[in-house]
């Protein structure tokens, strides 16, 4: 009994941390979010956190995104899976008679004519391995794919056998009406932890000038607050009634003075799960969201015609307007480098990052004295063949070395030698320690690959890696003792080609 009481406290405390990651927003002067609603009136199993949008938000699809309803499941252990049959039964989200499709059907009823609505169901279950779900949720934003859902195919093909479960169960007509229920549902997987929220919370508090509250408390006040506000009736909040509510419970802190030193610009080339603080001002970011899916670009899409260009006009037009930039990078591993390409060690900016992870957001500089808290790389030469071409896998969050050596075994017939670089303490989110550090390990990749071209400078290098953007940025900035490159992306999602891509070719 004591431990289903703790696990109810749990998930109504993970409720509220969403809803507050989401109401901070509304503080920023970048945000589009003008409302955020805890425990709404409706619609019923998508109300535990209601966001609006105005202007409307852009995501995968061709429409904005004026509000997202979000149904929230969080469990006890993290090794829970789901599948596509789980949609259609009441009690994988608690219910007895609905099930999740149903009450998405019933919601999606009721938006309002000339609106477009999002349908978020955010869980920290992941999708079974193997299940057509997998191959459904876009590594972009998360919403379903449609396109792949209604491929052409019958009724008994993979993707025919979860249209006809799902159409039977929602009692459609045919799939015309089961692609209007399923457009703009998403489904957020293995969401992040209640410590993890409650880091990012404190972390979106300090940036919009409210009250962060110490890990070491044993409560945090945000989680009773969301409740005491339902009792008040004050669930839905805008702007001006969350100053005012943060005035009355003494939750505003004096904001120190904006420097003016760093500008803040951003690339975003995908986005997260919930409406992350923008950082930047409008003029200041450059969205390449539209010309991707997933991690791939979209049909007719060319890495070096139409986004290389892009990005460079973008970073030296910001040069112009500042020679300090703090770079905000919500983008492709591959951007990142191409930046750090633009903005090279002899260029005069100097950079700031700002660096996502499981511990928050964080700010990296190249002086931030970290280097000497970490460890350097493992280098391992590895001999391929007599090609002049250099094939280098660097691992820091995640293997690289396996993946890599499989494409260019494939498709890399010219490449003579691989290089590893790997932490010898294995891979992990929390290898690399900040901006000093992962300048110091770039720069190690740097030297052995200049000391490897002493004799054929013109060698093509084609990069592997699995590590920080920021270390990426920091190795373009040496990209003058790289090139020749190619880099590329890698489908970590597992929901395309499964293997490596090239992107940009630099000479």
């Amino acid at each position: 009994m004591a431990e289903g009481i703790t696990a109810r406290w749990h998930g109504d405390n993970y409720q509220s941390r969403v809803f507050w990651e989401n109401a901070f927003n509304l503080l920023d002067d970048h945000s589009c979010v003008v409302e955020v609603t805890f425990e709404a009136n409706g619609p019923r199993s998508f109300d535990d956190v209601v966001v609006r949008y105005d202007p409307p938000v852009a995501r995968s699809g061709p429409d904005r995104v004026n509000a997202e309803y979000h149904q929230i499941k969080w469990h006890v252990e993290t090794g829970g899976r789901f599948g596509y049959e789980d949609f259609v039964r009441p009690d994988f989200i608690g219910a007895k008679s609905f099930s999740l499709l149903q009450r998405l059907k019933e919601a999606r009823a009721k938006v309002p004519p000339g609106q477009t609505a999002h349908f978020s169901f955010l869980t920290t279950y992941r999708v079974k391995d193997g299940d057509p779900l997998a191959d459904l949720i876009s590594g972009n934003d998360r919403t379903l794919m449609v396109e792949k859902l209604f491929d052409g195919t019958g009724d008994r093909s993979r993707m025919g056998k979860v249209r006809r479960l799902w159409r039977d169960h929602l009692d459609l007509a045919d799939d015309s009406e089961l692609k209007a229920v399923m457009r703009g549902f998403r489904i957020i997987e293995g969401h992040r932890t209640l410590d993890e929220l409650r880091s990012e919370i404190n972390l979106k508090a300090q940036v919009v000038g409210v009250m962060a509250f110490s890990a070491s408390d044993s409560d945090f006040r945000y989680d009773e607050l969301a409740r005491q506000m339902k009792v008040r009736q004050l669930n839905a909040l805008t702007r001006e009634t969350l100053l005012q509510l943060c005035r009355d419970e003494g939750l505003l802190v004096p904001r120190p003075a904006k420097s003016d030193a760093f500008l803040p610009v951003a690339i975003r080339s995908f986005l997260g799960p919930a409406a992350d603080i923008a950082g930047a001002a409008p003029e200041n970011t450059l969205v390449l969201t539209d010309d991707f899916r997933q991690r791939y670009l979209q049909d007719r899409r060319d890495w070096q015609r139409d986004i290389r260009p892009r990005v460079e006009e973008f970073l030296r037009a910001a040069v112009k307007k500042s020679g300090q930039l703090r770079l905000i990078l919500d983008a492709h591993a591959s951007i990142a480098f191409l930046a750090g390409a633009v903005l090279d060690v002899k260029s005069g900016v100097e950079t700031e990052l700002v660096q996502k992870g499981r511990v928050g957001t964080r700010v990296w500089r190249a002086d931030d004295g970290t280097a000497s808290k970490g460890a350097r790389f493992d280098v391992a030469r590895h001999h391929l063949g007599e090609g002049k071409e250099i094939a280098v896998a660097v691992s820091i969050a995640q293997p690289a070395e396996a993946q890599a050596r499989q494409y260019v075994s494939a498709q890399l017939p010219g490449a003579g030698q691989l290089i590893t670089f790997s932490m010898p303490a294995g891979t992990g989110h929390q290898t690399v320690t900040g901006g000093e550090h992962a300048a110091a390990l770039a720069e190690q990749i740097s030297n052995v690959l200049r000391q490897d071209k002493q004799d054929d400078p013109d060698a093509l290098v084609h990069i592997f890696a699995a590590v920080p953007n920021s270390l990426l940025f920091y190795l373009g900035q040496h990209h003058q003792s790289v090139a020749p490159y190619v880099v590329y992306e890698f489908d970590f999602d597992r929901r395309g080609s499964k293997t490596y891509q090239p992107s940009f070719t630099v000479d």
